[in-house]
C-alpha cells in the first residue's frame, strides 16, 4: 500500500487511506489522554504555586485545568507540521481538512470541544456514526470538514 506520506494537503480518494482508522482512533485517544493526564500533574503543581503567590486567586484555575492542558496539547499538536497528536502518530494516523488547507489552532480546539460536547450528548452514537459515514468520519469531523487518514 503506497499512501502519500505528507497528509497535510487534501484528503486522498483512495479507500485504503481510511481502512482501520476507527480502531486506530480509539488507541490514539487512549494514548493521548494518558499523556494529557501526565501533563496535568506538573500543571497542577504550577497552579499550586501560582495560587500561593496570588494569595489563593490562582486556585480558581483547578476546575478548568484539565481543559486548559488538553486544549493546549491538542491545539498545538494538531496544528503542528505533522497534523497529528503524539498518540495519532504512534498509531499511524493524521487529520486532514477536506478543503486541502492545514488544520489551524482554532480548528483543532473546535474539534476537541465538539468531540467533548457531542460525546457527552450522543455517547454511543458518536462512534457508531463512523461505521456508516463515508471515510469513517465521526460527527464532529462532518461538522468541521475534517477526516482522519492512515499515514502508515
Amino acid at each position: 500500500m503506497s499512501l502519500d506520506p505528507n497528509p497535510i494537503y487534501a484528503a486522498p480518494e483512495d479507500w485504503r487511506a481510511y481502512s482501520g482508522v476507527l480502531s486506530r482512533r480509539v488507541f490514539a485517544f487512549l494514548i493521548d489522554y494518558l499523556i494529557v493526564a501526565a501533563l496535568w500533574i506538573p500543571a497542577a503543581v504550577l497552579v499550586f504555586f501560582l495560587g500561593v503567590l496570588t494569595l489563593g486567586l490562582g486556585f480558581l484555575l483547578y476546575p478548568i485545568l484539565f481543559f486548559i492542558v488538553a486544549g493546549l496539547y491538542f491545539g498545538l499538536s494538531l496544528s503542528g507540521p505533522s497534523q497529528a497528536t503524539p498518540g495519532m502518530r504512534a498509531v499511524g494516523i493524521a487529520m486532514v481538512r477536506l478543503d486541502g488547507r492545514r488544520i489551524d489552532f482554532v480548528t483543532a480546539i473546535a474539534h476537541l470541544a465538539l468531540f467533548w460536547i457531542l460525546n457527552s450528548v450522543l455517547t454511543p452514537l458518536i462512534l457508531l456514526a463512523g461505521l456508516f459515514i463515508e471515510r469513517s468520519r465521526l460527527v464532529h469531523d462532518l461538522l468541521l470538514g475534517t477526516a482522519t487518514i492512515r499515514t502508515a
